[in-house]
């Protein structure tokens, strides 16, 4: 397990690119309507953590418990089936072996099943032992589990394997600076249908794409060492993280997200596991504002910003960490 708290930033930009549409806006690049500040949600950068790590460990077989939970075309109720199969034979084999019942837990047990024989089979949960089996195994098996959690109660499955709280949280990320996204018109000069080639009004079909020409965004990560104890969230699992967060854009790229990179990941690491400074007194430390020479029109590049950190925030017991090759940012 991991030994001590962490609180991290990072800093990641997009060039000519809609880094996260929002669906309820036409997949509108999202943005705050009062500041005009680009968004990305928690859950896309999420969704990026869990690819890289998929695709990077999952084949190979060193690595073991590399597993995505939530990933695409994934039907969550067969996964969970799973572990609540795996959690009743793990209970029963522990049962077998006599391993240490006191009488109530026994009798809540028998209780238990009782009650299941009373609901249809689809229904009938998992009692408290089979149930922390089944969460083991989940944890054990899914990296994304032991990082994020996992709501373990979908559909038909409500008080099954139940859930699992995270160590690892992020924020929505903001843009340093307001942004204008553009609204682009594309034309595809291909037809759609064969009726179509006999209009002579008709020049192909007209689409749009929505960019932000460049922006800066910060996001915030926290790391819980309370929870990952209860996770099993390791050290290794940590080091994973790290190389996520700087590796990610690299194997997710696409023309609708232009360009994206990572530019730096600071990195405060408690000597208390329980923290020695609150994670916004941390935050507050690293400054990043436009160069003496940038302040009159936008941003076009991350070398128009400058980062600075104020070293004196930074308190006795928590350690400043800049991953090498984004170091020169500082």
């Amino acid at each position: 397990m991991i030994s001590a708290r962490y609180d991290f930033v990072l800093l990641y930009d997009v060039e000519n690119g809609n880094p996260n549409g929002d669906p309820d806006a036409g997949n509108m690049p999202r943005l705050d309507p009062e500041t005009m500040h680009g968004l990305v949600s928690d859950v896309a950068l999420k969704r990026k953590i869990r690819d890289y790590v998929y695709m990077r460990y999952f084949d190979d077989q060193a690595v073991p418990g590399m597993d995505i939970f939530v990933k695409h075309g994934a039907i969550l109720n067969d996964t969970i089936d799973r572990a609540r199969s795996a959690g009743k034979k793990a209970a029963h084999e522990a049962d077998e072996r006599g391993a240490g019942d006191d009488t109530a837990e026994a009798a809540g047990r028998t209780g238990a099943k009782a009650d299941e024989k009373t609901r249809s089979p689809k229904k009938a949960g998992l009692d408290r032992k089979q149930r922390d089996a089944a969460r083991e195994f989940m944890c054990q098996t899914y990296y994304d589990v032991r990082t994020f959690g996992a709501v373990m109660t979908t559909g038909e499955h409500t008080g099954g394997a139940g859930q699992v709280r995270g160590p690892v949280q992020l924020t929505f990320s903001r843009s340093i600076d307001p942004i204008v996204p553009l609204d682009i018109s594309l034309t595809r000069v291909a037809l759609t249908k064969p009726e179509d080639a006999t209009d002579a009004r008709s020049e192909g079909t007209m689409g749009r794409k929505h960019l932000v020409p460049y922006a800066l965004y910060r996001a915030h990560g926290f790391i819980s060492y309370q929870f990952a104890k209860q996770t099993g969230f390791s050290e290794s699992d940590l080091a994973r993280l790290w190389e996520a967060l700087e590796n990610m854009f690299e194997f997710d790229r696409s023309a609708a997200r232009g360009t994206m990179s990572s530019r730096l990941l600071c990195i405060f690491k408690h000597e208390s596991p329980y923290g020695n400074a609150p994670a916004h007194r941390l935050f507050e430390a690293l400054q990043v504002s436009r160069k003496g020479n940038v302040t009159t029109g936008p941003a076009r590049s991350f070398s128009d910003y400058e980062v600075h950190i104020d070293r004196a925030k930074i308190p006795e017991g928590v350690a400043l960490e800049l991953r090498p090759e984004l170091r020169e940012a500082a």
